[in-house]
């Protein structure tokens, strides 16, 4: 919409030019939410572990775990969701390929209260648009069995099933696990070509069978072709507690930050940095500025120069440390509500802008941007207390909402 106060003198043909010109300038700032999984729908108790990527081509994926029942170790589909409109509108769910031949539970599993051998819980999704066109997917089978997929028409369709579980065994000198899963959220494709997976393993001896736990990648330099075992980046230790789900993003000198989940008593994120997204980790740190519910968050890139006119890095996760009806002891789980969204110029080194997406109760998420400069948040809400929520929601925004007209893209990174 053209303001008076350049309508009240500029002929409209005129006017409407230097709109168009100056891209989204006069625009009000962009922000809007719609649901894409609902608690019910499809004949599924509820939808978790959120996922967003957006393809070579601008197709919005957007994808997560359908639960039959509840609990980790439920009956579970994965179910995705497209849009061609940058993230306007969406077709209906399609259903991940689902695995053929034998399968059994996880051992470990069937040691816990109320999981039921015969439900098939595929678990952990991750989507990472290459390039060339192509999107890599990789899943697990009862945290026991990993699988990788393709599509060459963004999505609509998916290849076979291949199992990827050996490379998971390369883990085994360093770490005995018996529970693996990727990511979950989307991978990345670094400027070299690498495909990487943040990945976390478990013996499945503690809390969920999902305890303790040590975080590391996997990684392929063939186009999914085959992978590799990087190295172990995050142990388990008595400062580094039960480290898990993790995100990942290339710095803008090629290295690779880590962004990962644990119990650590200092209730902060940990951060570590490597030369290839493979092996050389630095030392974990504790980010102070982004505290740590316990729950999954997303890091992802917006822009980067020299083709945009700076580089920032967001963030999200629920952005709280209270607990409501229990004491905050340091390591505990907090309440997950107030997902918000950071963002930064230094390459993670600070993060001065934030701006909360959903104030309520709200949970996992993951980040990605289109080729429009649309930032996607896809999170899990409800409208009372619970670990995952009762839907999917997708909140749409852009630069200009996120710092309160501080800052927009150039219309050359749009």
């Amino acid at each position: 919409m053209i303001r008076s106060a350049s309508s009240s003198w500029l002929p409209l043909a005129w006017a409407l030019a230097l709109a168009l010109a100056a891209g989204r300038a006069d625009a009000e700032p962009l922000f809007e939410t719609i649901d894409l999984f609902v608690a019910g729908d499809g004949g599924y108790l509820t939808y978790h572990i959120p996922g967003v990527a957006v393809t070579a081509r601008g197709t919005v994926l957007a994808w997560g775990e359908a639960r039959k029942t509840s609990g980790d170790w439920a009956a579970i589909d994965i179910l995705l969701r497209r849009s061609t409109d940058d993230g306007r509108t969406w077709g209906e769910p399609i259903k991940f390929p689902q695995v053929s031949g034998p399968k059994t539970k996880n051992p470990v599993a069937l040691a816990l209260k109320g999981v039921r051998a015969e439900d098939q819980t595929y678990n952990n999704p991750v989507l990472i648009p290459d390039r060339d066109g192509t999107v890599h997917g990789l899943f697990c089978l009862e945290y026991m069995r990993a699988f990788y997929i393709r599509s060459v028409d963004d999505g609509a369709t998916w290849s076979e099933p291949v199992e990827i579980t050996g490379v998971f065994e390369k883990f085994r000198s360093e770490y005995d696990w018996k529970v693996l899963a990727t990511g979950p959220d989307h991978g990345i494709q670094l400027r070299n070509g690498r495909l990487l997976v943040p990945i976390w393993l478990s013996t499945g001896t503690g809390g969920g069978a999902h305890r303790p736990s040590v975080v590391a990648t996997i990684y392929s330099d063939d186009q999914g072709r085959t992978w590799q075992a990087g190295d172990i980046a995050v142990p388990n230790t008595d400062e580094w507690i039960f480290p898990s789900e993790t995100v990942a993003v290339e710095l803008a000198d090629g290295r690779v930050m880590l962004n990962t989940r644990s119990e650590s008593k200092a209730n902060r994120r940990l951060v570590t940095i490597g030369p290839d997204g493979a092996s050389g980790w630095g030392r974990p740190k504790f980010d102070e500025a982004l505290v740590e519910p316990i729950c999954m968050g997303s890091i992802v890139r917006l822009s980067a120069t020299p083709a945009s006119d700076k580089n920032r890095i967001l963030f999200s996760n629920p952005d709280n440390l209270a607990r409501t009806g229990g004491p905050e002891t340091p390591g505990s789980h907090r309440d997950r509500k107030n997902v918000s969204v950071k963002l930064s110029y230094d390459e993670g080194q600070t993060w001065p802008v934030s701006r909360v997406v959903e104030p309520g109760w709200s949970a996992y998420n993951d980040l990605a941007v289109t080729k429009r400069g649309t930032i996607l948040c896809f999170y899990g809400r409800s409208s009372q207390r619970h670990f995952a929520g009762d839907r999917l929601t997708l909140a749409r925004f852009d630069l200009e909402w996120l710092t309160q007209g501080r800052d927009s893209l150039p219309p050359s990174a749009r």
